[in-house]
């Protein structure tokens, strides 16, 4: 299964594979389309991390979300050992788990050295469940619940208060319930998040930074917000966060962002606050298509680190613990999905559509965010280009369209088709619609697959279901 296809054989898939020659191999993953293991096999299949994807297929079933290992770790190391290259002082990256959450993920993270950036109680306990440490894990949300903040209290991890309404809960928590329920005297520890006004080029939903965002303080309040923080006992304000959005190409907008951040940071420490740490937040951008360029990750890193550093030494003030967030430029293009093929409908001067056993309930970004994907055949690599092809799902709903006008070869029912870059963002906004079982996952590496997220049945999609005893009856085959 490891071997290569035979060299010189021009191929569909063969624009798509990782370009790594002998001169580099060091290449960032958010740059290429597929993961860093992908190779045509003999069989003129696709393999990742040394599995042929038919073989998965037939093991695992369709639709299947397969994840290369290798490609998320030589992620986590680039940040990881880029920073440490380019800062002074210390650092520490933090996988934003919205991306994908689940067991299996934060532990790869956390073996390499990564914290976790978690967004809701359920993220949060999954971290914990995986062993990762808790002075590791930081806490988001604009509308943490009660229940969330206790959670993350007793756990020992930082939160990023997003607003005036969550300081004012927590000082008070801290006092009428926390140190109660505790007995612990430890004030809560917190950064700020604040909202930077700085714009970029992304989709509207996922622009986070600009001042009209529900996410963070706004920067007009900072003698007030600081005053405030310096005065309360309950709390630990160690820094400071902010988030600009995700998919970024640009590399200035991070550049201000830092700059702004280490004038706050002195802004703070001139009104009584000595924060230590300082989280610029994530959002480089991954190749979807061909004609996405993002920086790779060091280019991303460096510039950062310089502007920090520089901003530190202008403004006399010692250097923070400096943070960074990415989630999809981590684990976006690790992750694949393979489906079935099944019906087709040509229309006349139109379209041919091709529908797969999936669509919306596992990839639901193409009708969200009109996000554009890219495809293979995964059991006919070298099979030429001659059709344009609309990808559907099976879902009841006109707009459950995974990619419109694909280049590809000429398919057949029961042809593995695969989806490059959806490591981030699928399995995590993942619905029930039309009550179709979310799939399974597995992670890939050096010839073995391991099932890291189990397919859902039947059974699981009414366990939580209720049927009031008074609408039991023979009739309906339901007796009590």
């Amino acid at each position: 299964m490891g071997s290569t296809h035979p060299a010189g054989v021009q191929n569909s898939g063969s624009k798509y594979l990782p370009q790594v020659s002998s001169k580099n191999t060091n290449i960032s993953p958010n740059q290429q389309l597929l993961p860093l293991t992908t190779k045509i096999n003999s069989h003129d299949h696709l393999e990742v991390g040394g599995c042929d994807i038919t073989t998965l297929v037939q093991q695992f079933g369709t639709p299947l979300y397969i994840l290369d290992e290798e490609t998320l770790r030589t992620a986590c190391r680039q940040y990881r050992d880029s920073f440490k290259h380019y800062y002074q002082g210390e650092s520490q990256v933090l996988y934003a788990s919205k991306a994908l959450s689940c067991l299996a993920v934060c532990a790869i993270a956390a073996l390499e050295g990564l914290g976790i950036d978690v967004v809701s109680g359920g993220e949060l306990y999954t971290a914990l469940s995986a062993g990762v440490s808790p002075d590791k894990i930081y806490l988001h949300g604009n509308n943490k619940s009660h229940e969330e903040l206790i959670l993350a209290i007793q756990s020992g991890i930082t939160i990023v208060v997003d607003n005036w309404y969550e300081l004012h809960t927590l000082v008070s928590m801290k006092s009428s319930v926390i140190g109660n329920m505790t007995g612990s005297n430890d004030p809560i520890r917190i950064m700020l998040r604040l909202t930077p006004g700085i714009e970029c080029h992304t989709h509207e939903y996922i622009r986070t930074g600009h001042l009209d965002s529900k996410f963070g303080f706004d920067p007009n309040q900072l003698d007030e917000l600081f005053s405030f923080v310096s005065k309360q006992s309950a709390i630990n304000c160690v820094g400071l966060h902010a988030h600009i959005g995700s998919q970024i190409f640009e590399r200035q907008p991070h550049r201000d962002l830092a700059l702004v951040m280490v004038q706050w940071l002195s802004k703070a420490a001139s009104l009584g606050n000595a924060m230590t740490e300082l989280n610029v937040g994530g959002g480089l951008g991954i190749k979807y298509t061909e004609s996405d360029d993002p920086p790779s990750i060091e280019e991303w890193v460096k510039p950062i680190c310089e502007v920090i550093q520089e901003a530190c030494a202008v403004l006399n003030m010692p250097l923070p613990k400096l943070l960074c967030e990415p989630g999809r430029s981590l684990i976006g293009t690790a992750g694949i999905t393979a489906y079935t093929v099944g019906s087709s409908k040509v229309i006349p001067d139109i379209r041919t559509y091709v529908a797969v056993d999936g669509g919306m309930s596992d990839n639901p970004r193409p009708i969200t965010y009109q996000s554009v994907y890219r495809p293979v055949i995964a059991n006919q690599m070298s099979a030429p280009i001659t059709e344009t092809l609309t990808i559907a799902g099976k879902h009841c709903e006109s707009g459950d369209i995974l990619i419109k006008n694909a280049q590809m070869s000429k398919t057949k029912p029961g042809d593995i088709l695969v989806v490059m870059a959806t490591g981030a963002y699928n399995y995590s906004m993942a619905s029930n619609y039309n009550r179709l079982p979310r799939p399974a996952a597995v992670v890939v590496a050096n010839g073995e697959a391991n099932l890291i997220l189990r397919r859902e049945t039947y059974q699981d999609l009414i366990k939580q279901d209720c049927l009031p005893e008074r609408l039991k009856s023979k009739e309906l085959g339901v007796s009590s």
